[in-house]
């Protein structure tokens, strides 16, 4: 089963130390989806190197690697190093699932354009038949999935990469426009969405055709913490699907992703969802899953389904939305309005498989606040677009919260949704501007921006990096722009 992706795009020259004799072994990252077999070379920094079976030294963020692997890299990471020359950066498959194949909002993609022009990059095609909604883009294996309302419907719409020409698509039922950004899961074929209204539905990534279906009203009495409705991406983590019903019976969900099975609930007084999407913590030593529900910031255990912690002082009380950001122990959360703001917490083992956090720092909604944009972290550095319907660009340092630079004014006007590749940002504003800004902390550089080829209302999809394109979703019509050098 091909579960890495190697790319030749980075090639790195690395210095070795020596030999070591070490068998190969499997290694796993957090999700359980990916594996690769490989021998341990060395750890620099936050990136261990892995030597394959032919020769090659991948690359892997230790972050990212499973438990079992941090246990053992901890144990034999000063041995000495084997040589090789020189490394490929490992990346996963396609852009799965909402904010690409790591949860974060990084595409792995180099030699990218570093300027626009004011006419943009060209445009390698444009396609219709999307249908109406705020969803974003998963792609996997040449083909888009993406959700619209159409002709009364809400629809699962899969087309080609190629050029946007339709392959299939399925009804879901009635409904609004939704936001949900469709989750692929490569293992078993399967592609799964969420409608505004709560009715989560499983299909067949090859034609379409439902294989389970559930609704978080009636199986999970399910609310969310205000009027927009769902919105989030289902988490896929090996054979398990995880999703937010939002209620005292189960503010989170693990699913048989197969069948739809209930495998556990996480009860929860007063526990309705918000607008985020969960991710992958090992905080603290302990699996679990993140996310940003109405009362705050959660950790579920993984094992259980067991509330580890809940931290509610960035909640505001009209819609959390942010995906929280996962560094190692460290969990960055953000949301907007008048009563939002930001934190930095430390997850520490407390006894048996339990949780604490500490709150290293919080941020009040004028210091720095993130409506939903969405926030990048490279580094040690978080960029984002700070304000309620604003998206100033604005750089954190993350250990400390000290503000390196903004918030500007960047060219655009409203909340701006970010993507990252290449040492840059991707800032898509509300008004269809699209602006391209250096990730860097030693100050604000936009390094160009254009007009959106079209502007069906407000801009706010999130854009998807891959292949040598950009992918912008609007409404009805989806553009796809070559931004290779």
């Amino acid at each position: 089963m091909n579960l890495f992706l190697m790319t030749a795009a980075s090639v790195l020259p690395l210095a070795w130390a020596g030999w070591l004799d070490a068998a190969e072994r499997t290694w796993r990252d957090v999700s359980g989806q990916y594996s690769v077999k490989a021998e341990f070379v060395s750890v620099e920094g936050d990136l261990v190197s892995l030597l394959t079976a032919d020769g090659k030294v991948i690359q892997i963020p230790v972050q990212k690697l499973s438990s079992v692997d941090r246990r053992w890299l901890a144990r034999n990471k000063d041995q000495p190093a084997k040589p090789q020359a020189g490394t490929e950066v490992l990346v996963s498959q396609g852009w799965p699932r909402w904010r690409g194949p790591n949860a974060d909002g990084i595409s792995p993609e180099t030699n990218l354009l570093t300027s626009w022009s004011t006419d943009g990059p060209p445009v390698a095609w444009s396609s219709r038949g999307m249908g109406r909604g705020y969803s974003s883009l998963a792609i996997h294996e040449g083909k888009i999935y993406t959700m619209g309302k159409k002709s009364g419907s809400v629809m699962l719409v899969c087309v080609s990469l190629e050029d946007g020409e339709l392959i299939w698509e399925t009804s879901l039922g009635p409904g609004k426009d939704p936001n949900c950004t469709p989750t692929v899961d490569p293992d078993s074929g399967l592609v799964f969405a969420l409608t505004i209204e709560g009715k989560l539905v499983c299909l067949s990534c090859e034609n379409g055709n439902e294989i389970w279906r559930k609704d978080y009203a009636s199986d999970f009495q399910g609310q969310m913490m205000s009027m927009w409705g769902y919105s989030e991406s289902p988490l896929v983590d090996g054979d398990r699907l995880i999703c937010t019903p939002g209620s005292n019976r189960g503010v989170l969900a693990a699913l048989d992703k197969t069948t739809g099975r209930v495998l556990w609930t996480t009860p929860m007084a007063g526990g309705k969802a918000g607008y985020a999407s969960p991710v992958i913590s090992f905080g603290g030593g302990v699996k679990q899953y993140v996310t940003l529900v109405g009362q705050g910031l959660i950790g579920v255990r993984a094992s259980d389904g067991v509330l580890l912690w809940n931290y509610p002082r960035i909640a505001n009380k009209t819609a959390n939305v942010p995906t929280p950001i996962i560094h190692g122990d460290l969990v960055f959360g953000s949301s907007g309005y008048g009563d939002g703001g930001s934190a930095l917490l430390r997850l520490s083992k407390t006894g048996r498989n339990q949780v604490r956090f500490t709150e290293v720092y919080y941020k009040t909604n004028k210091e720095v606040q993130n409506h939903h944009g969405g926030m990048i972290r490279i580094g040690d550095h978080v960029y984002m677009g700070h304000g309620h319907n604003n998206g100033f660009p604005l750089c954190m340092h993350l250990p400390t919260g000290r503000v390196e630079w903004g918030p500007e004014r960047g060219p655009g006007i409203g909340s701006a949704a970010i993507t990252a590749a290449d040492g840059h940002l991707y800032f898509r504003y509300e008004n269809a501007e699209m602006a391209l800004v250096e990730a860097t902390p030693s100050g604000y550089k936009l390094k160009g921006s254009f007009k959106i080829k079209s502007r069906n209302g407000k801009s706010w999809a999130h854009p998807v990096i891959l292949k040598g394109k950009l992918y912008l979703r609007d409404q009805d019509e989806l553009h796809c722009y070559s931004i290779e050098q």
